[in-house]
């Protein structure tokens, strides 16, 4: 499935403002500034979604996954390669260090900066969609990301179809981090979020 380029536009811009308050939070979480890259958004099947994180990410990810509901429902995946979960770790961890192992304090991190992110786009797309949304706790996954993906279609309220994948990159100090934000729903919340997005659309235009 392709999104059209003006679906594509305003998904876009959704999520810059959602990354925009998440920047915001983070930064005023840790004291440093925090950078994003404007992020690169598409649409896949679920089948496909595996093999292009995998190219980009490697075959081990952390990911922070939280379940939301309501008219629209799915899961929201923060994803980061073992190098990257382990910069952020360090960065943001309290005593600094020079860790090599992804650990308990690490993880935590690496949860709360994913609640962070995900709720900050999440909400933008229930307060300027007009979608209510509901939020489950995030859970932390270390692993393949075929077995995340499996497991996140086990506990899915309708089939998982589509994976809305945005790519970005954000710096925290001299760190440098890729991530990926992957939305994935059924066909019918797909639907759904795409005519929210042409009533929202039609609302800028007023």
């Amino acid at each position: 499935m392709e999104l059209t380029f003006p679906q594509k536009d305003a998904l876009t811009e959704l999520i810059n403002i959602g990354y925009g308050r998440a920047a915001a939070a983070l930064s005023e979480l840790t004291g440093y500034r925090v950078n994003l890259e404007v992020p690169q958004v598409a649409i896949h099947e679920i089948e496909a979604v595996a093999p292009v994180l995998e190219t980009m990410l490697g075959a081990s990810v952390a990911s922070v996954n939280q379940r939301f509901s309501g008219p629209v429902s799915g899961n929201a995946l923060l994803l980061l390669d073992e190098a990257s979960a382990l910069v952020l770790g360090r960065l943001l961890s309290e005593n600094g260090g020079s860790s090599t192992e992804f650990d308990s304090n690490a993880r935590e991190i690496i949860t709360e900066v994913g609640n962070i992110l995900l709720n900050a786009c999440l909400g933008v797309f229930g307060n300027l969609l007009h979608i209510q949304v509901n939020f489950a706790v995030p859970q932390l996954y270390v692993g393949t990301v075929p077995r995340l993906l499996q497991s996140v279609g086990q506990n899915a309220a309708e089939p998982m179809q589509f994976g809305l994948m945005i790519h970005t990159r954000f710096s925290v100090k001299t760190g440098d981090v890729a991530g990926f934000l992957v939305i994935v729903l059924g066909i019918a919340s797909l639907d759904r979020l795409l005519q929210k997005l042409v009533e929202w659309e039609s609302r800028q235009l007023q």
